[in-house]
């Protein structure tokens, strides 16, 4: 196993004295600043062609998505359906309501990959990060740096907050761009049908992109705790993926009622209210609440175990 340290094969011989004992002391080890390790740990991150590649699908689903629907609409949707959400009973289906409000795309969009490509987005980051060094040698010469393993964790947990980021960013600006091309600005409206001002759009989405990326993050801090303990990023990719599919099935089942809050999709849903006017904030809070606790116990988990293992 190969080590890639920046700093520690550049230590210089120590003269010895004829009794053995070094004349010179060693100079001190330099703390490599943290800015130059998120730095190095970005470029890194999006210089990997499978972050690129799942980066570019990302942004081409919501036009692929849009115009899909626009091309298979059935017959017109009043823009101004006053139902109180969407699905059976409570107004158009989201994706139908897509055609006629520019400002429902994006949401959809985040919504439907917020299931499984955006969460195998991050898990990939979170197994590249540890276990993918790890398996490499790489991970050996952030070592060596030297550079601690808390800060090690930072950094890494830093690079994936940075790729949730800008998957769900990209998502929601790829939706817009391509619901303002097929309904115009003119299209703007709610679920409950008001108009909404190119600025009340651009608050919603702002919020709906800060939900993602903690939500995105809870996910890749979990994957971070199962990559501090394997040297095989995919198996961080099918241990996360296969939780949040686990996760779905269960909350189908009407008998486990008790344990659907504690589970992370639940909290997807609540991106819904977005659309409404006014917004309630009562789900997306509750969603981001979970999220946080998730957050804390992946890292939690990720801290203990890459400080206590061996190497």
């Amino acid at each position: 196993m190969t080590a890639r340290g920046p700093v520690a094969a550049q230590q210089p011989m120590t003269p010895q004295e004829p009794g053995g004992v070094s004349s010179v002391t060693l100079p001190a080890r330099r703390r490599v600043p943290m800015a130059r390790l998120l730095r190095a740990e970005v470029r890194w991150i999006f210089r990997r062609p499978r972050t690129l590649a799942v980066l570019a699908l990302l942004a081409v689903l919501p036009v692929i998505t849009g115009v899909a629907v626009d091309l298979t609409m059935d017959g017109p949707v009043t823009p101004g359906h006053s139902g109180p959400g969407p699905g059976p009973g409570g107004g158009p289906p989201i994706f139908v309501t897509m055609v006629t409000s520019a400002f429902v795309l994006p949401l959809g969009s985040l919504m439907t990959l917020l299931m499984l490509l955006l969460p195998l987005t991050v898990a990939m980051a979170s197994g590249d990060a540890l276990a993918g060094e790890q398996s490499h040698g790489a991970l050996r010469g952030w070592l060596l740096a030297p550079v601690a393993r808390g800060r090690l964790l930072a950094v890494k947990a830093a690079g994936v907050l940075v790729v949730a980021f800008v998957a769900s960013a990209l998502v929601v600006v790829s939706g817009l761009l391509t619901g303002l091309v097929l309904a115009g600005t003119d299209g703007l409206v709610s679920m409950s049908g008001t108009e909404l001002s190119v600025g009340d759009v651009l608050w919603r989405l702002g919020v709906a992109v800060a939900w993602a990326t903690l939500y995105l993050t809870a996910i890749g801090a979990v994957a971070l705790a199962v990559s501090a303990t394997t040297e095989h990023p995919m198996l961080v990719v099918v241990g996360v993926l296969g939780g949040l599919i686990v996760s779905g099935v269960l909350m189908q089942i009407s008998a486990l009622d008790w344990l659907h809050p504690y589970l992370l999709p639940t909290s997807v849903t609540g991106l819904v209210d977005l659309i409404r006017d006014p917004v309630p904030f009562g789900g997306l809070a509750e969603g981001a609440f979970r999220a946080l606790c998730y957050l804390l116990i992946g890292l939690s988990l990720a801290y203990a175990s890459i400080t206590t293992r061996d190497g």
